[in-house]
């Protein structure tokens, strides 16, 4: 069983310079401005596990999920993979066959996961944001989606 995290992962938009400068003024403490969802408790573990879970709710179960060091000056700055990318982004429009709203189901599954520090209300925002967040980075040029997590 893990401990409870008291750090925090932060989820962004940006293109890869952008995403190092991002990186080095959160390491630094400094304010950081843009768009970013910021979720206590969690590492990037967790951000991993709602990939998982984002794909198996839109059939796209067995990608690669995993997350990746995008640069060695930073070991806290990791790259979301275009599959976790385009799984939550679909997550906005999928259309399941039950009647269940694939969201809400994901958000529910990700809030079961042991150790989460939030409820599933909660963790439906949190999905939904950054569903948001990957719809944006297939509408953007050259941008990824950036995980900088502490723990």
């Amino acid at each position: 069983m893990r401990a409870l995290s008291m750090g925090f992962a932060e989820i962004f938009v940006a293109t890869h310079d952008e995403a190092l400068k991002r990186a080095a003024a959160l390491e630094r403490g400094a304010d950081v401005a843009g768009s970013a969802v910021r979720i206590d408790g969690i590492t990037d573990f967790e951000v991993e596990q709602l990939g998982d879970l984002a794909g198996q709710a839109v059939h796209a179960a067995g990608a690669d999920y995993e997350l990746a060091l995008v640069d060695v000056t930073s070991d806290a700055l990791l790259g979301v993979p275009e599959a976790m990318v385009r799984a939550l982004a679909e997550l906005l429009s999928y259309e399941s066959e039950g009647d269940g709203n694939v969201l809400d189901d994901v958000a529910a599954a990700w809030a079961a996961q042991e150790d989460m520090p939030f409820g599933a209300s909660e963790s439906k925002g949190y999905v939904q944001q950054l569903a948001a967040l990957a719809a944006d980075v297939e509408s953007a040029d050259r941008a990824g989606l950036f995980v900088w997590s502490v723990s």
